[in-house]
């Protein structure tokens, strides 16, 4: 990973802890039912989430109690418009600007000596059959504060109206116990620290629940895609939801999306964008092997990409170019099928979300695109960038610098 450290891309954004607000994080590890840290110092993203806590916790998902439970920190006004790193949900930013947009002004009070824990509830307890996602509607959003702020405050407060009470202002005992509660938790008389509970509604999404599922429920009849082959049979076995229910890598699911207008493909007008170009230089990278030159050069100059693509086996130069071998057919004959010609994956990884779909949706239907088909490195690590680092691991160092400049050079 040093490579993408080096070029700013790989958790970039993260915000360091030390010192007394490790020390506030523990609380709220505790607080939320959490075994807590025994790191000195580490990174949060914007919804609390560390990914040198989740190592030693030996669990990516250490601020969830199963499933159904998501809970976040917030520790710093710094975590206000950063990105969740591991969402369990596609919704999760959403949520955290959502409170930020809300809360903003009490959160930066509050975190300057206290730390905010939260619950994302959907009221669901557990989850027992992979359908019951369907149940998410509303996520109520509310808010805890470590050390009982709340309270410490009403008991400060009522400890000031004793002392102002008759004679009490001489009374060394109530003296000794605000300048207990003031030395403990400061001045609390006029901190607002009432952080209201916030409800938002999911539409369509993706979760990470049952090992991967999105639930597209806002088009023509609601669709579920499971990543998990298990959790698929088993939904498949129910007879009470009216849903139509796929695994990711059926055929079938790609003609689905298209005949629900959530996604298109026009062949003719994708070869001239640069996600065609990607995707086929991606395609040709897989077959190169011991090369001469560096794959980052290969894929960057063309004369060496044709006289690479003229070294590999006949078939895969057929796999690589099979698009542009369609269309050049399709001008002589409407005979030929596309099935027949283009390679699946390639095919299915030149997908776009429908143009009519509005932002929040063409950015799920990206994602789910990209896990169909991982064939463009920059659309993988804009969407499913936890895909996108374990891909990274198994290239060759050159195409690693091939991929960091296609990066790079769309920020």
């Amino acid at each position: 990973m040093q490579k993408l450290k080096q070029a700013n891309l790989y958790r970039s954004e993260l915000i360091p802890i030390s010192g007394k607000l490790v020390e506030r994080y523990n609380k709220c590890l505790k607080t939320l039912g959490f075994k807590e840290t025994t790191l000195t110092s580490f990174f949060i993203d914007g919804i609390g989430w560390s990914p040198e806590v989740a190592e030693e916790m030996n669990n990516m998902h250490y601020l969830n109690h199963g499933d159904a439970n998501p809970h976040g920190i917030i520790i710093s006004p710094l975590q206000k418009g950063k990105p969740v790193y591991l969402p369990f949900h596609s919704f999760d930013k959403d949520m955290m600007q959502h409170v930020f947009r809300t809360h903003g002004q009490k959160i930066n009070d509050i975190t300057r000596d206290s730390a905010i824990c939260i619950d994302f509830d959907q009221d669901i307890d557990v989850f027992y059959e992979p359908l019951d996602i369907l149940k998410y509607d509303k996520v109520n959003i509310t808010f805890r504060l470590i050390d009982h702020l709340e309270e410490k405050q009403k008991e400060q407060l009522r400890l000031v109206d004793r002392f102002r009470l008759g004679n009490n202002f001489i009374d060394e005992d109530i003296h000794q116990l605000l300048l207990n509660s003031a030395t403990t938790y400061g001045d609390l008389r006029g901190r607002d620290l009432s952080l209201g509970p916030l409800q938002y509604t999911t539409g369509s999404f993706y979760t990470r629940a049952f090992d991967g599922v999105y639930l597209l429920r806002d088009f023509i009849k609601p669709i579920v895609v499971f990543e998990s082959k298990e959790f698929y049979k088993e939904a498949i076995k129910d007879t009470i939801h009216d849903v139509l229910i796929y695994h990711i890598s059926q055929p079938e699911l790609v003609a689905k999306l298209k005949d629900h207008i959530i996604i298109e493909c026009d062949l003719e007008q994708i070869v001239k964008t640069p996600n065609y170009d990607r995707i086929k230089k991606y395609e040709l990278a897989q077959f190169l092997k011991d090369t001469e030159h560096p794959i980052a050069a290969i894929l960057n100059d063309k004369v060496l990409f044709k006289s690479y693509l003229n070294k590999i086996d006949i078939n895969a130069r057929k796999q690589v170019m099979s698009v542009e071998l369609y269309l050049e057919k399709l001008e002589r004959s409407n005979a030929y099928k596309i099935e027949d010609i283009v390679d699946q994956d390639l095919y299915f990884a030149l997908h776009q979300p429908h143009s009519s779909l509005s932002s929040e949706h063409r950015d799920l239907i990206h994602k789910l695109l990209i896990n169909i088909a991982p064939m463009d490195v920059l659309f993988l690590y804009w969407y499913d960038k936890e895909q996108f680092y374990k891909n990274y691991d198994t290239w060759d160092d050159s195409f690693k610098d091939w991929v960091i400049e296609r990066i790079r050079n769309n920020i």
